[in-house]
């Protein structure tokens, strides 16, 4: 068990706090922003914008991972994510790849990309975790049990937080034996996939737990349905996505207090700040 989680990912950038993936999405059907960016230009202005504001990495995206979405074609992808990602990286942007596509992967990493986000941890597409291993790439080893059209039929569990870290441990057992190095990854108990909000919520307060797989921990919570349940009106609908943006901080906020290597958020300001303020709190305790 350990006494304090590991901070740091081979190959990625080392603040002393925290953190912090902006969140691009490159496609027209993300629950929150899709088709904003799907134009180049403006995928490639709005990268600028995150790292400008203080984004360690920005996570670059091709498909809509939204419960109910239809996957894109292998081809759509490519051509979406990787002009972006190579215009990122060549003006010094730390990028990260948002794929289960061992393909999307490869070319993304060989266009600038110096991280493989994949929210199947491996389980998408049998040719990742050794695509990975030869590119020698960082990459985030995501919980997941099903594509988006039917992923919330999964979401039986016996305890929660227990069998998201016996499943993580499986992909990661698979990650090395294919060649990865586990100083280059990390994993992400993939909050809001294959989770009911009950769920989500124990396993946020679970991470304790998970930290004990020995790896860094990356929490996505940013604007998820259960964010937008949870502050639902009195008429009982969920708070739309935009507006669960002071929520997100709360929770990147209090992620970061519980000792998570990195958060993914929309909007970098704010969650900058909160994990500053998480940080400089939790040293004055400790």
């Amino acid at each position: 068990m350990f006494e304090r989680p590991p901070r740091y990912v081979d190959g990625l950038p080392r603040p002393d706090r925290c953190l912090v993936m902006g969140v691009l999405n490159v496609t027209p059907d993300s629950f929150s922003d899709g088709g904003q960016f799907l134009d180049r230009s403006r995928a490639v202005e709005h990268g600028l914008g995150l790292a400008a504001e203080g984004a360690d990495l920005v996570d670059v995206g091709g498909e809509s991972t939204r419960p109910g979405a239809v996957r894109p074609g292998p081809q759509e992808e490519l051509e979406r994510v990787v002009p972006v990602v190579e215009a990122l990286a060549s003006q010094g942007v730390q990028v990260s790849v948002d794929t289960m596509r061992a393909s999307v992967a490869e070319a993304a990493v060989e266009a600038g990309a110096v991280l493989v986000n994949d929210v199947s941890g491996g389980l998408a597409d049998p040719e990742m975790f050794g695509t990975v291993a030869r590119l020698r790439a960082a990459y985030v080893l995501m919980h997941w049990r099903a594509h988006s059209a039917t992923m919330q039929q999964h979401a039986t569990y016996a305890d929660v937080v227990g069998d998201v870290a016996e499943e993580l441990r499986g992909q990661l057992d698979k990650a090395v034996a294919a060649g990865m190095d586990p100083a280059r990854i990390a994993l992400d108990p993939g909050i809001g996939f294959s989770k009911t909000g009950a769920q989500n919520w124990e396993v946020l307060a679970g991470l304790g737990r998970l930290h004990e797989l020995g790896l860094p921990i990356l929490v996505a919570t940013s604007r998820k349905r259960f964010l937008g349940t949870l502050l639902a009106g009195a008429d009982g609908e969920p708070r739309p996505p935009l507006q669960r943006e002071d929520a997100t901080t709360a929770t990147s906020a209090l992620a970061a207090a519980a000792g998570a290597w990195c958060v993914r958020a929309h909007r970098v300001r704010a969650t900058l700040d909160a994990v500053r303020v998480a940080g400089r709190w939790a040293g004055a305790a400790s």
